[in-house]
């Protein structure tokens, strides 16, 4: 199911993966709790903001098309399995038993960081950041291909411009510096 070059990205960034606690250590941080601390910067930023409810309701548009909807349909059209079970080891962290491509967290915060990105481009840029950060980090511990990474961040854009289109964001949110 995967491409050669796929699995070339894959065992390269995988090679590493129980050889150093360190670095085991931080590519699990990476995939399972920076996620968290996303969320946690994402309520920072809306509360000293005080965000409109149509930037509130832009953000979850987003994400919900992104991952509830465009992310479950690509998997039942295109069920493609997870590294480890294509390749047979064990990944860092417990896996989940859905398909890998594309990946949902991948669709989650790279649909969080653009349409930041929209509102204010240093969170935007900070949330792309993590989340390229936590798409290296599923790969190597073994959970996704680079591709289902690459295949998230075009379904969050793809989403992003179609709840752009459906709810555009006016100037008022845009250059307000209060948001």
């Amino acid at each position: 199911m995967f491409s050669a070059l796929d699995k070339i990205g894959f065992e390269y960034l995988h090679q590493f993966a129980g050889r150093f606690k360190l670095l085991d250590f931080l590519g699990i941080f990476l995939a399972q709790y920076l996620p968290y601390l996303l969320i946690l910067a994402l309520i920072v930023f809306l509360v000293r903001r005080r965000p409109l409810f149509r930037f509130l309701a832009f953000i979850v548009l987003a994400i919900l098309l992104a991952r509830g909807l465009l992310t479950d349909l690509i998997r039942i059209i295109y069920p493609s399995p997870r590294p480890f079970l294509e390749l047979g080891f064990a990944p860092l962290i417990e896996p989940s038993d859905s398909f890998s491509f594309p990946s949902g967290h991948a669709a989650i915060f790279f649909a969080l960081a653009f349409s930041l990105w929209l509102i204010n481009k240093k969170w935007g840029i900070f949330f792309f950041a993590a989340a390229i950060l936590i798409g290296l980090g599923r790969v190597f511990v073994g959970v996704h291909w680079p591709l289902d990474i690459i295949g998230g961040f075009l379904v969050s854009a793809f989403s992003v411009v179609v709840v752009k289109w459906i709810l555009p964001l006016d100037k008022k949110i845009r250059k307000n510096p209060e948001i």
